[in-house]
């Protein structure tokens, strides 16, 4: 398995990580984990879909990423 792959697997892991743990209302999408988790595993599907130069891909999880980053922001200020 390449390293392309590896990212993408790690990075769609982690967002389905953060939504699993919503729908068994371990976390709600107001929790700073659920806005960490879905940045960082989004930043990574960015990386991933830059590799292949998948831009709607890039673009789809770029959105991603700044909204919860902006969460994450907003949520230590």
């Amino acid at each position: 398995m390449d390293i392309t792959t590896l990212i993408g697997i790690a990075g769609a892991g982690i967002v389905l990580f953060a939504f699993i743990k919503v729908q068994l209302r371990h976390w709600t999408p107001e929790t700073w984990h659920f806005d960490f988790f879905n940045f960082l595993g989004s930043a990574l599907l960015v990386v991933y879909g830059y590799l292949l130069s998948s831009w709607p891909f890039v673009i789809l999880n770029l959105v991603w990423a700044a909204f919860s980053l902006k969460d994450l922001v907003r949520r230590n200020n």
